[in-house]
């Protein structure tokens, strides 16, 4: 059987360095705000094959799909919900054709974002419905050439367990990473530390987690400070920042990172323990590239508390701040607490 191209790179590498924004992006390149950019996987391939050409050049080893909102229902605000199969496996296949056409490795992540509904008991949507859109998407994905399955920006500990679920049922490897917009927490008031254990309880086929999108650099960071107190050390953790914090300007959003803060926030990421470093919404290439360079000659320093991480990236938010201060190094009853998981895993 042949080795997934996901995992052979995680063995091969320290660090690999993933993609940056997809949307915020296809912007300047003519998509309207509105519109659905997984039908450029067919009405523009050229398009999204060159941003993925972009981000390969900058010195990505990740490509995530242009497929976030891709499953039935995101689709079905677009009248396009019939066609989860045909873009999905276009999304899959454009990034798979640039991949190969790299002299290096590079691994085609297939994006899997929120649904847009509500899961039960809050919401109306069940949670068997939303595994069957997730498992069309994956599906889909992994016909199209994926090497794994990249779930993201999800906010629920339900849609996450309906995702893992429906992505396990392509039989690649899964990545997992929520989003902290909410002052330190998912949406729907899931902290970091609580959020490694519902990983592994929730995800089959788990990979590798961490975080994504949220408010900023700096509040990305602080979420990785946190989650890797309570990691093991097999664990394998992801930072997708936004580049820097989201302004309106002129009556457009526009991110306030620039190449050199992504630069350290990319350091201090793999100071905290990243292995899968990218950027989130406003990340260009440009960005990429500064990153790339950044991690290619950075010498590991001391895991950085999170005064050190305000300091280098600006400020954090108060739940943030709070959570990171309450993470301590492991103490002796918490490694007897994880050695005694592992026995009964």
């Amino acid at each position: 059987m042949a080795k997934n191209r996901f995992e052979q790179l995680l063995r091969d590498r320290e660090w690999v360095l993933a993609d940056g924004a997809t949307g915020t992006n296809y912007f300047s390149m003519g998509l309207q705000s509105g519109d659905a950019p997984e039908l450029w996987n067919v009405e523009h391939p050229d398009r999204v094959a060159l941003l993925h050409q972009q981000f390969i050049d900058a010195g990505a080893d990740i490509l995530l799909t242009n497929s976030f909102g891709g499953s039935a229902y995101r689709l079905k605000l677009h009248q396009a919900e019939h066609r989860v199969g045909e873009l999905n496996a276009a999304a899959a296949a454009i990034a798979r054709s640039c991949a190969d056409s790299s002299d290096r490795n590079v691994v085609v992540a297939g994006s899997m974002g929120p649904t847009g509904e509500i899961l039960e008991p809050v919401g109306t949507l069940s949670a068997q419905a939303a595994e069957s859109a997730f498992a069309e998407q994956a599906r889909a994905l992994a016909e199209g050439g994926a090497d794994v399955i990249w779930l993201e920006t999800m906010s629920s500990k339900e849609e996450l367990q309906a995702a893992g679920a429906g992505a396990a049922e392509s039989g690649l490897p899964i990545v997992a990473t929520m989003t902290f917009d909410t002052n330190g927490s998912t949406m729907m008031g899931v902290p970091p530390p609580q959020l490694v254990d519902i990983y592994r309880e929730t995800v089959p086929r788990l990979a590798a987690f961490g975080a994504n999108c949220g408010v900023g650099a700096a509040d990305l960071v602080g979420t990785l400070l946190s989650m890797r107190s309570h990691a093991e050390d097999q664990d394998l953790l992801v930072a997708k920042a936004n580049c820097g914090i989201p302004q309106f300007v002129d009556g457009e959003i526009q991110y306030s990172g620039t190449p050199e803060l992504m630069a350290e926030y990319a350091r201090l990421a793999r100071d905290c323990g990243a292995r899968i470093i990218g950027g989130c919404c406003g990340t260009t290439p440009l960005h990429l590239a500064a990153m790339n360079r950044a991690l290619l000659s950075h010498d590991p320093r001391p895991t950085p508390d999170i005064e050190a991480v305000v300091s280098a990236l600006g400020p954090v938010t108060p739940g943030t701040h709070r959570v990171c201060s309450h993470s301590t190094a492991p103490t002796e009853e918490k490694r007897r607490s994880r050695q005694g998981r592992r026995r009964r895993a």
